[in-house]
């Protein structure tokens, strides 16, 4: 398979220990080259994993209407969803064979509401890739215009497994 696709059920994943047998730049490769299938939020965000390099991460993707709160603007959550996932992966770039990571905290400020329909990108970085800690920043942009919507920081805990 060559383009990514979504997990739509358990089965559709990749086997944890498998995914602990190698390393979280791996894994992620192996994602964007449609090895692996996305987890079903980016599914539900409508967002892709694009590019993993160095340290950091890219996820590109709309906002539908699907992700409006009743005022008919892009919910928060959205942001935070987008955000969480590309800084996040930002963070498993620096994650070890034989470990995993999970958010500990992030932050999202949001600037101005993202356009319905219109693709946004998301480049996430890491910051500080620890033993036990990683740390990243990101932004959300309009693809075409550049225009910032929303900027997020996070720390996550990285955890060697049995």
């Amino acid at each position: 398979m060559t383009s990514q696709y979504y997990a739509t059920s358990v089965e559709d994943l990749l086997d944890p220990a498998v995914m602990r047998s190698m390393s979280g730049m791996e894994y992620l490769q192996g994602m964007v080259a449609g090895k692996f299938a996305s987890p079903p939020m980016a599914g539900t965000a409508n967002i892709k994993l694009t590019r993993i390099e160095g340290a950091e991460a890219e996820f590109r993707g709309a906002p539908k209407f699907r992700h409006c709160n009743p005022a008919e603007v892009v919910h928060g959550g959205w942001y935070g969803t987008v955000l969480d996932s590309a800084m996040g992966c930002a963070v498993m770039t620096a994650v070890p064979k034989g470990s995993v990571y999970t958010t500990l905290e992030y932050k999202v400020n949001i600037i101005r509401p993202a356009p319905l329909e219109q693709e946004v990108i998301c480049i996430a970085t890491l910051t500080h890739g620890g033993r036990s800690t990683g740390i990243a920043t990101a932004e959300i942009r309009g693809s075409e215009s550049g225009k910032l919507f929303a900027t997020g920081s996070t720390t996550c805990i990285i955890m060697k497994m049995a």
